[in-house]
């Protein structure tokens, strides 16, 4: 029976994008373009299981081994900086972490800076980079009220198009890390499972420069 390689895709439009350049690359899956609830999918002939994940998740499941491959953004090896190899950058998910405020917000240095984001790291990393203070204030979701509602200075977070942030009268401040979709291995999997790994690698990797 062949090795199965388990492959740990985001849930979404990203993850359609990134199983078409799986299937390109020679590792179908009819199943997975069937309209059910399945999250587990496989191919025996080409030795190939895929499932599901929130995209958040996806690192997780590859550093623990339950994935032995897996494409996380950029923004969440950095947030969580899980024990993985970062293969390849798919140059698809292209999207900027930036700071946003409202139009009339002025950096008072003499005080501490509220920052609202879900990627605390992230945003110490980059403040502590220019020698300012903040205070973080970790949100999960609708990031946007916080400056609106007086409850941060600012806020951190990933702007694709910055069309939310123009509808809640807010503007970027400053764009300063260029994010994208990764390819991630788990260690172990990349040394047992290492020459079908480098054959993935190599075809996603001709799909990214054309």
């Amino acid at each position: 029976m062949k090795t199965m390689l388990n492959i740990a895709l985001p849930k979404g439009r990203l993850g359609e994008k990134v199983y078409d350049m799986f299937e390109k690359a020679g590792f179908p899956c009819p199943s997975i373009k069937e309209n059910n609830r399945k999250l587990i999918f496989e191919n025996q002939e080409v030795g190939v299981r895929y499932f599901w994940v929130k995209p958040s998740d996806v690192a997780i499941y590859v550093e623990r081994g339950a994935a032995d491959i897996g494409v996380a953004g950029k923004d969440i090896l950095l947030e969580y900086n899980p024990d993985v190899y970062e293969l390849l950058d798919l140059n698809i998910g292209k999207c900027d972490m930036a700071v946003a405020a409202k139009a009339d917000f002025k950096d008072d240095r003499t005080k501490t800076l509220t920052v609202a984001t879900k990627f605390a790291s992230i945003a110490k990393a980059y403040y502590s980079s220019r020698g300012r203070e903040i205070d973080i204030i970790h949100l999960n979701g609708s990031i946007e009220l916080a400056p609106i509602l007086n409850l941060s200075d600012v806020i951190v977070d990933i702007v694709e198009t910055g069309s939310t942030l123009k509808a809640n009268k807010l503007e970027v401040v400053e764009k300063f890390l260029p994010i994208s979709a990764r390819l991630i291995s788990n260690k172990v999997s990349f040394k047992f499972k290492g020459e079908i790994i480098e054959k993935i690698m190599a075809s996603l990797s001709m799909q990214t420069e054309m």
